[in-house]
């Protein structure tokens, strides 16, 4: 691996909620660039969107996904459970964009985090459509039923280990199929890519 890789990072449109100072973004820069990661693609300029991000199958993703994402500058938030934002983990969990949800609310997650997007005048919400680093027979249905709800489109994210490149698909509208939706999201992406691909 060469000791620098350039990680061409996209500039985010206006429209495109951000975070992170320039300090922030220049350390995220780094970490991608001697760990060999590049991006290749473009996040839309839209206000609101689902990233839905494969293969999941190592702490390693969570990492590389913090570096992007400071390295964007881009305010993308993440659901986590609520006991995770206690006092002093919290503060890091909120600087990164997470949002708690309540397991035991009368409301499920999906409704929780549906009602957190609609309140937002502007949000990337980051998602595994795994939800698990373990090899599960398909994807969990939550993020679809999330983007559905909110009204919002997907855009498909790859983390490629196997090209060291962080793949950013086009944007994905959502149809009134769910099956064929999620059988041509699920396209995008492949065993190979992951870490560790026994797990996907």
């Amino acid at each position: 691996m060469a000791l620098w890789t350039d990680p061409q990072i996209p500039e985010l449109g206006p429209n495109v909620q951000r975070a992170h100072g320039r300090f922030a973004a220049a350390v995220g820069r780094f970490m991608m660039g001697i760990r060999g990661w590049r991006v290749e693609g473009e996040i839309p300029d839209i206000p609101k969107m689902v990233l839905i991000v494969a293969p999941h199958t190592s702490n390693w993703d969570f990492l590389t996904g913090v570096w992007v994402k400071i390295a964007l500058r881009m305010g993308a938030r993440f659901v986590g459970k609520h006991t995770l934002f206690r006092w002093p983990m919290g503060l890091s969990m909120r600087w990164l964009g997470g949002l708690p949800v309540i397991r035991s609310s009368s409301l499920n997650q999906v409704e929780q985090t549906v009602n957190h997007v609609r309140a937002s005048d502007g949000m990337v919400l980051a998602l595994s459509p795994e939800g698990t680093r373990k090899k599960l027979p398909a994807w969990r249905t939550g993020f679809y039923y999330v983007a559905k709800g909110a009204g919002i489109p997907i855009v498909p994210v790859a983390f490629d280990y196997s090209a060291r490149t962080i793949r950013i698909f086009p944007l994905f509208q959502l149809t009134d199929d769910v099956t064929a939706d999620i059988a041509a999201l699920g396209s995008r992406f492949r065993a190979e890519m992951a870490l560790r691909p026994a797990q996907y």
